[in-house]
């Protein structure tokens, strides 16, 4: 099957997107990057000709199934020992310097 691409990319294109990516890319590089970039693109359009109407929706190629528990609070022996490690402390808690003006 022939493909066509679906739209050309320009050099303007590329430093347009290089300015949006915040990317300082050598003037140099543009004619090389313009053409890998309409190759991805044309890709992408290969990839969307595809028919998946068949095919579930995913976030990932291998299905990931997390094990869960029931939390369970169990007290830790060196509980005071830590929070006496802390440069400050407050009763129970670390003081920490605030980061968050009023």
């Amino acid at each position: 099957m022939a493909h066509t691409p679906m739209s050309h990319i320009s050099a303007d294109d590329v430093r347009k997107v290089a300015e949006l990516a915040r990317l300082a890319l050598p003037e140099d590089k543009i004619a090389t990057y313009t053409v890998q970039l309409e190759r991805i693109l044309d890709y992408v359009d290969q990839l969307d000709a595809v028919d998946t109407s068949e095919v579930p929706p995913t976030t990932r190629a291998v299905e990931v199934v997390n094990v869960s528990r029931q939390d369970q609070v169990k007290p830790t022996p060196v509980r005071e020992a830590l929070l006496n490690l802390a440069p400050q402390r407050e009763g129970d808690f670390f003081r920490v310097p605030r980061i968050l003006a009023d």
